[in-house]
């Protein structure tokens, strides 16, 4: 699979050192955190890196540095829930960047790699996609880049608190085969 993707605007890429302290702030940030739970520490911040980068080794993709002309603006790519089978597409980007449709450019190029026939890609058949039910901002970018919303599959999250604001979860799906079909479309714009 690609070690980097690039966009028009950005270059989705492995983790470097110096975006640690980008990736502390925006996971400090309580604007960013509001849908995700507490801000986190530096020392949080530090070991959820130290996770991503370990799932780069083991399982060959990950969450990728979103890169905006060298910039650490925060990532997207895709992930194992501890919880439930499937892989989820998800991103998270610094508040200064919302709005600006990055999110759905980025996990446009996650998309492509994860549905492309390997080597190039992952040759997946489906990727999901879950948030809080509150979070409207990720589920339009959810609708954005063509996943559609399964209301059979909505959950409480298993891993917040019980009664948590945050634990009603609406689950997004997205195939192979509507990926192509929204390729030839053409890309819905929303911005994230």
């Amino acid at each position: 699979m690609n070690t980097q993707l690039a966009t028009r605007r950005l270059l989705l890429r492995r983790w470097r050192p110096d975006d640690r302290p980008a990736f502390r702030q925006m996971n400090a940030d309580p604007e960013v955190m509001a849908m995700l739970g507490p801000p986190l520490a530096p020392a949080q911040s530090d070991a959820l890196l130290d996770h991503i980068e370990a799932q780069f080794v083991e399982h060959g993709f990950g969450l990728w540095c979103v890169d905006r002309a060298g910039e650490c603006i925060g990532f997207t790519g895709l992930s194992i829930p501890g919880f439930r089978a499937g892989l989820e597409i998800g991103w998270r980007l610094r508040s200064a960047w919302w709005g600006q449709g990055y999110a759905s450019e980025a996990s446009r190029a996650v998309l492509a790699c994860a549905f492309a026939d390997p080597p190039a890609g992952l040759g997946l058949a489906e990727v999901l996609s879950f948030t809080a039910t509150t979070n409207e901002r990720s589920q339009r970018v959810m609708r954005a880049i063509g996943l559609e919303r399964d209301l059979a599959s909505d959950f409480v999250h298993p891993a917040l608190p019980s009664g948590s604001p945050l634990g009603p979860h609406v689950l997004y799906r997205l195939t192979r085969v509507q990926f192509h079909a929204n390729a030839a479309v053409g890309p819905r714009r929303a911005l994230d």
